[in-house]
């Protein structure tokens, strides 16, 4: 079992920048790839980031290249997702995952455990 812990969400202005957490714990954190999801009222849960158990690979979503960065420190055990020139429609629920099975994947359905989200606003 992993169990996942995230943290930082909140309220922030249209332009401005949080940077998530996510904590584990129950098992060697190198074995698996990190990604982060997002759930916005009304829409499916969606890929944001992923990053590979080294860190040394990175893969991100359209919607947030070039303004969003995923990391992770394997001697912490958590992963961050720096959100910079953050807009309105990132408004959402934001989930961390851990997937055991893959170097790394955007599909949801790869990922084995989740962490039970933090809330994050952006207001226009």
């Amino acid at each position: 079992q992993v169990q996942l812990v995230e943290s930082g969400g909140g309220l922030v202005q249209a332009g401005g920048s949080l940077r998530l957490s996510c904590a584990a714990s129950g098992r060697f954190f190198t074995d698996y790839a990190m990604g982060w999801f997002r759930q916005a009222p009304g829409k499916e849960r969606e890929f944001v980031a992923v990053v590979t158990w080294s860190g040394a690979n990175t893969y991100y979503a359209d919607s947030v290249k070039g303004r969003f960065t995923i990391s992770r420190d394997n001697i912490k055990n958590t992963v961050y997702l720096q959100m910079n020139s953050l807009k309105p429609e990132d408004t959402a629920v934001y989930y961390c995952a851990a997937d055991l099975g893959s170097y790394y994947s955007t599909d949801q359905r790869e990922y084995d455990f989740w962490g039970q989200g933090t809330q994050v606003t952006v207001s226009s």
